[in-house]
Formats: structure tokens, sequence, C-alpha cells
């Protein structure tokens, strides 16, 4: 089976930092196959035998040991990542609107989940929330579209106030992160 494993916060400002040689070389000690690493932000496409149960698991303790440190994980498999790809809730227009606000950032984030129903707390959350930023939940992810940069996004810290596992990307990375499973 081929999946793609997201690390939450390593190699963040100065913090957790972990080279993708180290963390290849700790998936290929744990038997997977067809390693590839993208960017420094912990994105590692492979394939394994095992279910997705087992390989959590074997790199959770792994990455333990091997690091000294704990990073939130998300698993996908490539059915998920084309489910993300297709999935996606916003328009063209909405997405073109929020790119002419600021066209020099990143505008669409996908929030990856642990398979924790965040949907109440969310709604409950956003409630209050009155700005052009747009959020969509999907199966086990949350899109968010920003008007300007996510880090000047209420939308994005209210996100973190959901104190669930998750870790985020940009849709580039998403892209392309698709793209290598399909390769």
């Amino acid at each position: 089976m081929r999946y793609v494993a997201f690390f939450r916060g390593i190699n963040v400002g100065g913090k957790n930092i972990v080279k993708m040689a180290e963390l290849k070389k700790l998936f290929s000690g744990f038997g997977f196959q067809k390693i590839q690493t993208y960017i420094q932000s912990g994105n590692v496409v492979f394939d394994a035998e095992e279910n997705a149960s087992q390989v959590m698991e074997k790199i959770r303790e792994g990455f333990f040991a091997a690091f000294g440190f704990e990073s939130a994980l998300m698993l996908r498999t490539t059915e998920e990542m084309t489910g993300i790809m297709e999935d996606l809730p916003f328009s063209e227009q909405e997405i073109r609107e929020a790119e002419a606000s600021d066209p020099a950032v990143e505008h669409l984030y996908v929030y990856l989940l642990d398979g924790t129903d965040v949907r109440e707390r969310a709604e409950q959350l956003l409630s209050s929330y009155t700005g052009p930023d747009l959020l969509r939940i999907g199966a086990n992810e949350i899109y968010l579209l920003c008007h300007e940069s996510v880090r000047n996004s209420k939308l994005a810290v209210l996100l973190g106030k959901l104190n669930v596992p998750m870790t985020a990307r940009n849709w580039k990375t998403i892209t392309k992160l698709s793209e290598m499973m399909n390769e």
C-alpha cells in the first residue's frame, strides 16, 4: 500500500530538527519501500505491506526512539489523497478572490486530522467569526482559504483552539505529494 506520512512541527523555527535523510533512513529501517521525502517539513511518501494502524505504530515508536521527541503524525493512502484533491470545497471564483487580495502569499491550506470529529467544536468556534477567510470541513480534513497570509488569519488561530492532533499543508504541497504517490 502507498502512504504519505505528515509530521507536525518538525523543522519549524529551529526546533525539533530532523534531517530528511535521517527520516528516510528511519523509514528504510522499518522495511518500507520507495521512500521519498518532500521539503523539510516532514512529508514522507512510501510503500508498506502493513495496514495503516500497524504503520502508524511503527513510525510513532521508531520516531521517538530515533529523535527523542514526539510529533503528531497523520497518515494518508493514495486513495485518501485523491479524495482530498477531488473534494476541494471552494469554487474557482472563491480561490481567485482570495488570491487577488494578496498574490504574494499562499492562500489555500489543508489541515489533516487524525480521525477526530471536529464538526461541532469547529462550528462553535466559528460562530462569531465575520472575516473574509473561508473554512470547510471535509471527511478527515479541514480546508482553509485565506485572503491574506495564513499567519494573519483569525480562522487559522481559531483552528488551533480545537486542540486536536492535526497538521497543515498548503495546497501546492498537497498537490505535489498526491502526484508523488501516483508516480
